[in-house]
C-alpha cells in the first residue's frame, strides 16, 4: 500500500510517498480501515522532525498522521461494534500511527462510526483536535455555564472545536479568542452566529490589555502562552490546560505516546529535566491562585461518539482549510509545511487518500 512516511526525522521537504506491507489481523479486537482521508495536525509534523527523539526511539520509515476517516474491509473475531462496510473516523493510537496511507489497523476501542452528515475529508479533520478540546474543558473543576473562557488562536485546528465545545456543550457566559487581521470577519463566518463573543486582533493588540485582569475563569492554550496570560486568570479558581507548552516527563512516560510494544523508557536526566521545567510553571500560576497542567490526549471512541452527536444536531462544525491528494507529494508537502510553521493556516488540512 501506499504510505506517507519519511526515512529519518525530517521537515515536511524529506516526506515521501512509498510502497509499505498493507496491516493484516492479529489481534482479535483489531479492525482494518481503508484509509478515504487523513489530517494533519501539528503533532504529526513535529513528531516526525524529532521533538521527542531524545525521549523515544522511533523506528524508520516512520509513517506519519493519526486522524482518518475510511470504511471498515476487516474485523477480528471478537469486534462487535462494527462491521465491514461501516463508514468510521479515528484517532489512531501509537502502535497504529500511519493514518496517511491506505489502509490502517486499530484496536476497535477507539474507532467511532463517522457523523453521517459529513465527508469523509471533514470526519477525518475532526478526531484529535475535537477530542482534546472536549477533554481539555471537562477538566474545569466545576460547572463552566455562565463563565469566561479565554481560546487563543480561535481558528486553529483545535481552537475552533474548544470554541464551539465552550459554548454550545459547556454553555460558557463569554468565549474570547485570538486571530489575525484578515481573519476576524472568518471567526463568524466559520464558527456560527454567537459561538465568539470577543475577537481580538493579535497583530495590533495585546490580549493583556484588552481583556479585564484576574476575569478568566478557563484558559485553553494551544499557542504556549499560558505563563504570559497569568494575570487574566480569576484568583483561586482559574484554571489553565495546555496543550502548547511541555509535558512533566512522568507524564510523557505515561502518555499514549509511549504505549508501543518495546514499552519505551525515557532517560532519566531528560524526565527529570521536563519535570522541574512544569514544576517552575505550576508555581509560578500558584502565585497567581491559578491550577496549571499540560494536557495529552487520551482517545477513544466514546469521545469520537459523543463528538458525533454535538455534529448531528448542530452544535459543533469544522473547518477544513486545504485538501490536497496523497499522489501530489509536492502539494503534501506544501501543506504540511503550513501545518509545521504554525503560520498562515486556517482551520485542519486534510489529505484524499482512497483515489491514490
Amino acid at each position: 500500500m501506499l504510505s506517507l512516511n519519511v526515512a529519518t526525522y525530517s521537515s515536511p521537504s524529506g516526506y515521501q510517498l512509498t510502497e509499505l506491507a498493507k496491516p493484516e489481523l492479529i489481534d482479535p479486537k483489531d479492525v482494518i480501515i481503508k484509509v478515504h482521508a487523513a489530517s494533519i495536525n501539528p503533532i504529526d509534523v513535529k513528531k516526525a522532525d524529532g521533538i521527542l527523539k531524545l525521549a523515544i526511539k522511533d523506528s524508520f520509515p516512520y509513517k506519519i498522521g493519526y486522524d482518518c476517516a475510511g470504511i471498515v474491509t476487516e474485523i477480528g473475531s471478537d469486534v462487535t461494534r462494527f462491521k465491514v462496510g461501516d463508514e468510521v473516523y479515528t484517532r489512531l493510537p501509537e502502535v497504529s500511527r500511519g493514518s496517511c496511507s491506505e489502509f490502517v489497523k486499530c484496536a476497535e476501542y477507539y474507532i467511532g462510526l463517522k457523523p453521517p452528515s459529513l465527508s469523509f475529508e471533514d470526519a477525518a479533520s475532526i478526531p484529535l483536535a475535537a477530542m482534546t478540546a472536549l477533554q481539555a474543558l471537562k477538566k474545569y473543576k466545576g460547572d463552566l455555564a455562565g463563565k469566561t473562557v479565554f481560546v487563543p488562536a480561535g481558528l486553529s485546528g483545535t481552537g475552533l472545536f474548544a470554541c464551539q465545545l465552550a459554548k454550545h456543550v459547556f454553555h460558557a457566559g463569554k468565549v474570547i479568542t485570538t486571530v489575525s487581521t484578515s481573519k476576524i470577519p472568518k471567526v463568524k463566518e466559520l464558527l456560527g452566529e454567537g459561538t465568539v463573543d470577543e475577537i481580538i486582533d493579535y497583530t495590533k493588540s495585546d490580549p493583556r490589555e484588552k481583556i479585564e485582569s484576574g476575569s478568566v475563569d478557563f484558559l485553553f492554550d494551544t499557542v504556549g502562552s499560558s505563563m504570559e496570560f497569568l494575570s487574566l486568570m480569576k484568583p483561586q479558581s482559574g484554571c489553565i490546560m495546555s496543550v502548547a507548552t511541555m509535558p512533566s516527563g512522568t507524564q510523557l512516560q505515561e502518555s499514549s505516546l509511549m504505549d508501543l510494544p518495546h514499552k519505551p523508557t525515557i532517560p532519566i536526566a531528560f524526565r527529570t529535566a521536563l519535570n522541574m521545567m512544569d514544576r517552575v510553571r505550576k508555581l509560578r500560576a500558584r502565585r497567581y491562585g491559578v491550577e496549571y497542567s499540560y494536557m495529552f490526549l487520551q482517545s477513544s471512541g466514546q469521545d469520537l461518539d459523543e463528538l458525533r452527536t454535538y455534529v448531528e444536531d448542530g452544535r459543533l462544525r469544522t473547518v477544513v482549510g486545504t485538501i490536497v491528494e496523497l499522489s501530489d507529494i509536492e502539494a503534501v508537502q506544501n501543506a504540511c509545511q503550513v501545518v509545521y510553521s504554525g503560520k498562515g493556516g486556517l482551520g485542519k488540512m486534510v489529505i484524499k487518500v482512497a483515489n491514490v
